[in-house]
């Protein structure tokens, strides 16, 4: 199993200060809807992907980071002021993507076994 790092955020703020943390190497976000006590997440399609992202995680390269961010609750997220569709351009939970560069699975994309190996394992 490859050796990376996984970094677990919960807002927009934290989400910056991971990324500036491991400046300089690759880095993988996953945008999620928060989850309550009990570990459900208000979005449904993001609990039909995390399996699949979990097992996607298998292919990713030695050293990246990958970032869990949950990105609030239902109303924060609905607000198109909110700070990840502002400065992220993250508009749909669940979306994973490979930061500062265009690679990223949106939604059902997310669902796909395949298409998350290739964003995982992709130089």
């Amino acid at each position: 199993i490859a050796q990376y790092q996984e970094v677990k955020v919960s807002s927009f703020e934290e989400f910056i200060q991971a990324v500036e943390e491991h400046n300089g190497k690759t880095i993988f976000a996953y945008f999620t809807g928060s989850k309550d006590a009990e570990g459900k997440s208000w979005c449904l399609d993001c609990a039909q992907a995390e399996p699949v992202i979990g097992e996607g995680l298998k292919h990713i390269s030695e050293g990246c980071v990958f970032i869990y961010c949950q990105v609030g609750e239902k109303p924060y997220w609905k607000d198109p002021n909110n700070d990840f569709r502002k400065k992220l351009k993250v508009t749909a939970v669940p979306t994973l993507l490979k930061y500062r560069t265009p690679q990223k699975l949106v939604e059902s994309e997310c669902f796909q076994a395949s298409l998350v190996e290739m964003l995982f394992s992709e130089d």
